[in-house]
């Protein structure tokens, strides 16, 4: 059997002029909208994940591969458009691998999803190794954790992740190879935010364990280090 054409990712006016419009983007159905945001913005734009559409997985997890390749990621990246019973295909196969049967139906967190499909079906490393109060964890991505902020009206990402790293004394020990961030969360009773400006690049200088930055006062390498 041949094997199924890929699409690149979208960039610049292929982007625009596949991804806008009406009937665009994955079709919603029965609470799906946290793995349709989560399939959208791992894949539409970036091939930095395009290693969970090609690794040579396990036989028996081929088939979520194959799904996720072919009915999702590749009519995303080819039409735009991505219909419903595509990803509740998916939604059945994780049904089948997890511990959880309510895939099909019930809101999930993204981060539930993206352990399901990375770590228990693709077996994929940690993208992420964070280390608080000396001590360090891996996890596939990070969720943005804060009190209400009265000074931030409409922020920014880069706002975000530095003052969620600060609250929770977080540091990155490493650079990431990819840094998933899921935004402060919210109901239908209440949204933290009502906008987020997304940062199109992320300084992670002051984030990272151990880095050489520069003294505030002096301009030279920094010893100490204030939070």
């Amino acid at each position: 059997e041949a094997p199924a054409e890929s699409f690149p990712p979208l960039r610049n006016e292929a982007a625009v002029r596949v991804l806008r419009g009406r009937m665009k983007g994955i079709q919603g159905h029965c609470n799906s909208c946290y793995m349709d945001t989560a399939l959208f913005s791992l894949f539409s734009c970036t091939s930095v994940l395009d290693s969970m559409l090609f690794m040579p997985f396990p036989p028996c997890d081929r088939n979520v591969q194959g799904i996720l390749r072919d009915e999702i990621v590749n009519p995303l990246r080819r039409t735009g458009f991505v219909r419903a019973s595509s990803v509740m295909h998916l939604r059945e196969q994780l049904t089948d691998k997890g511990q959880c049967s309510s895939f099909t139906n019930a809101e999930k967190d993204p981060e539930e999803f993206l352990n399901l499909i990375m770590q228990q079906i693709l077996g994929m490393e940690p993208l992420l190794k964070l280390q608080s109060g000396g001590r360090e964890q891996d996890c596939y991505c990070y969720q943005i954790f804060l009190d209400k902020q009265e000074d931030l009206v409409v922020p920014n990402v880069q706002q975000l992740v530095e003052r969620s790293f600060l609250s929770s004394d977080l540091k990155l020990v490493e650079i990431p190879s990819c840094f998933i961030i899921q935004m402060p969360r919210f109901g239908k009773e209440y949204k933290m935010f009502s906008k987020i400006i997304p940062s199109l690049e992320l300084d992670i200088t002051d984030l990272l364990l151990d880095s050489p930055r520069e003294c505030c006062l002096c301009g030279d390498v920094a010893t100490l280090e204030c939070s």
